[in-house]
Protein backbone atom coordinates (compact mmCIF):
# COMPACT_ATOMS: atom_id res chain seq x y z
CA UNK A 1 0.00 0.00 0.00
CA UNK A 2 2.21 2.71 0.88
CA UNK A 3 4.63 1.56 -2.13
CA UNK A 4 1.89 2.63 -4.34
CA UNK A 5 1.12 5.86 -3.00
CA UNK A 6 4.75 6.54 -2.47
CA UNK A 7 5.06 6.33 -6.26
CA UNK A 8 2.41 7.65 -7.45
CA UNK A 9 3.14 10.42 -5.49
CA UNK A 10 6.47 10.78 -6.95
CA UNK A 11 5.03 10.25 -10.58
CA UNK A 12 2.54 13.16 -9.57
CA UNK A 13 5.84 15.36 -8.14
CA UNK A 14 7.43 14.69 -11.69
CA UNK A 15 4.69 15.48 -13.59
CA UNK A 16 5.00 18.52 -11.66
CA UNK A 17 8.88 18.98 -12.79
CA UNK A 18 7.88 18.23 -16.68
CA UNK A 19 5.79 21.59 -16.68
CA UNK A 20 8.54 23.11 -14.88
CA UNK A 21 10.95 22.17 -17.49
CA UNK A 22 8.85 22.52 -20.51
CA UNK A 23 6.27 25.85 -19.49
CA UNK A 24 8.10 26.87 -16.47
CA UNK A 25 4.88 26.63 -14.53
CA UNK A 26 4.90 25.36 -11.31
CA UNK A 27 1.82 23.63 -10.80
CA UNK A 28 2.52 23.08 -6.93
CA UNK A 29 3.25 26.75 -6.77
CA UNK A 30 0.83 28.19 -8.11
CA UNK A 31 -2.00 25.70 -6.05
CA UNK A 32 -0.30 26.55 -2.94
CA UNK A 33 -0.02 30.06 -3.23
CA UNK A 34 3.87 30.41 -4.03
CA UNK A 35 6.90 27.99 -3.97
CA UNK A 36 6.83 29.56 0.25
CA UNK A 37 3.31 29.14 0.56
CA UNK A 38 2.57 26.92 3.75
CA UNK A 39 0.46 24.25 1.06
CA UNK A 40 3.17 24.57 -1.23
CA UNK A 41 5.61 23.73 1.29
CA UNK A 42 3.60 20.70 2.70
CA UNK A 43 3.13 19.35 -0.70
CA UNK A 44 7.03 19.56 -1.53
CA UNK A 45 7.87 17.90 1.65
CA UNK A 46 4.96 15.03 0.95
CA UNK A 47 6.65 14.58 -2.64
CA UNK A 48 10.40 14.60 -1.22
CA UNK A 49 9.33 12.21 1.46
CA UNK A 50 7.89 9.74 -1.54
CA UNK A 51 11.42 10.26 -3.28
CA UNK A 52 12.96 8.59 -0.38
CA UNK A 53 10.45 5.93 -0.07
CA UNK A 54 11.21 5.10 -3.66
CA UNK A 55 14.63 4.77 -3.13
CA UNK A 56 13.93 1.71 -0.58
CA UNK A 57 11.55 0.31 -3.44
CA UNK A 58 14.42 0.40 -5.76
CA UNK A 59 16.74 -1.42 -3.73
CA UNK A 60 14.07 -3.90 -2.13
CA UNK A 61 13.82 -7.17 -4.55
CA UNK A 62 11.72 -9.09 -2.30
CA UNK A 63 8.30 -7.92 -4.32
CA UNK A 64 10.20 -8.72 -7.52
CA UNK A 65 9.36 -11.71 -9.37
CA UNK A 66 12.71 -13.53 -11.05
CA UNK A 67 11.83 -16.14 -14.00
CA UNK A 68 14.06 -18.83 -13.91
CA UNK A 69 14.46 -20.22 -17.35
Amino acid sequence: MMDTLSLIIIIIGALNWLLIGLFQFDLVAAIGGGMSGVLARIIYTIVGIAGIWGISILFRRDGIKHHDD
